[in-house]
């Protein structure tokens, strides 16, 4: 049975922080492999900011290319929208009967929230969540702290956001160190974020 962490996003684009957390946690857990799931563009809300499914995907796949636990997954691409956490675990589940045990990841900053999503009971009940710290404001609900599906990772804390470098990038600001190179050079060929 392969253990599999799901680490949602938008990544726009992924950034080192996405590759040492998604890292940290195939290493430093019982999770065997991590796969980035790129969150689709919502067609009820066209962001100019978010670049097209394809190319997020491709820069994810870019960047896990020499990480051998590491995955890119269209997944949610062709699901029905909006997308919910419940029903891609629900469809993963279905896709893959056997051999698989799917998991989520988040860092702690959502575990804080983690009681407003849609059947977050029913995700707790069937699946684990491996946490990664964040500094974030509030806290977490006592009934999580303790929880035996709930783990908390000690991974660095990485406070590098995909905003920050399309913010900075825009400005001319040199923000290559914080991307993976492939990453990098195919964000800088396609003129992104410019």
């Amino acid at each position: 049975m392969k253990k599999v962490g799901l680490y949602f996003g938008t990544f726009n684009p992924i950034h080192i922080g996405h590759i040492i957390i998604a890292n940290h946690m195939v290493e430093f857990s019982d999770l065997d492999e991590v796969w980035f799931v790129v969150t689709p563009q919502s067609p009820f809300k066209v962001k100019k900011t978010l670049l097209d499914n394809n190319h997020r995907y491709q820069m994810v796949l870019e960047a896990t290319a020499d990480f051998q636990k590491l995955k890119s997954s269209t997944i949610e691409f062709n699901l029905p929208e909006p997308n919910y956490t419940i029903d891609t675990l629900a469809h993963l589940s279905e896709k893959y009967p056997d051999g698989y045990q799917f998991c989520l990841i988040m860092g702690e900053d959502n575990l804080k929230g983690f009681h407003k999503w849609k059947n977050y009971d029913v995700i707790l009940e069937h699946y684990e969540l491996f946490v990664y710290p964040r500094i974030s404001e509030g806290k977490t609900e006592h009934r999580f702290i303790d929880h035996p599906r709930v783990h908390k990772v000690n991974a660095p804390i990485i406070e590098i956001s995909s905003t920050f470098i399309r913010t900075e990038y825009k400005k001319g600001k040199n923000i290559r160190p914080l991307l993976p190179d492939a990453v990098w050079k195919y964000m800088d060929e396609m003129n992104f974020y410019r």
